[in-house]
């Protein structure tokens, strides 16, 4: 199985076991004398199988990360540099939004608003932030689809 494939088995899983705890919780009362639409043993049960072949897939799925090498780096590596850098993004993109922000003026008397920062350099920084993060990403996909699972 490629890496890839466990990655979209892992996130099927988590959908899974999300719609699985929706239903047990629905299932939990019922009116005396009544049964409820599905069994909560046989869900329990259910959820208890995709938690489990969750864990496993976690499991080899992180092993297989921590050995990947890409380059210099492991794909671990790589990925946390992503983070990193959506984080980091992410909080450029905030402060753009924010300092693009300008009170109009109605008045001379109103009190004038001005950006802090350089709004034009941060968003240069901003789009080679994007460019670096499209190309990680591309790297990660590409090596998902590659990488035997472990």
């Amino acid at each position: 199985m490629k890496l890839a494939q466990a990655l979209q088995e892992r996130a099927d899983l988590n959908a899974r076991i999300r719609q699985l705890n929706g239903r047990l919780t629905n299932n939990a009362l019922v009116q005396e004398g009544e049964k409820p639409a599905e069994d909560p043993a046989r869900l329990l049960a259910e959820l208890n199988d995709c938690v489990a072949r969750l864990e496993e897939l976690m499991t080899r799925i992180n092993l297989t990360n921590a050995k990947t090498k890409i380059g210099a780096d492991t794909l671990t590596s790589l990925i946390a540099r992503k983070d990193a850098l959506h984080l980091r993004l992410s909080a450029y993109r905030s402060l753009i939004d924010a300092a693009s922000r300008t009170a109009a003026r109605a008045a001379r008397t109103e009190i004038k608003i001005l950006s802090a920062v350089s709004v034009p350099s941060l968003q240069k920084e901003a789009d080679a932030m994007s460019k670096q993060l499209r190309t990680i990403e591309n790297t990660i996909q590409e090596n998902n689809w590659l990488t035997e699972l472990l």
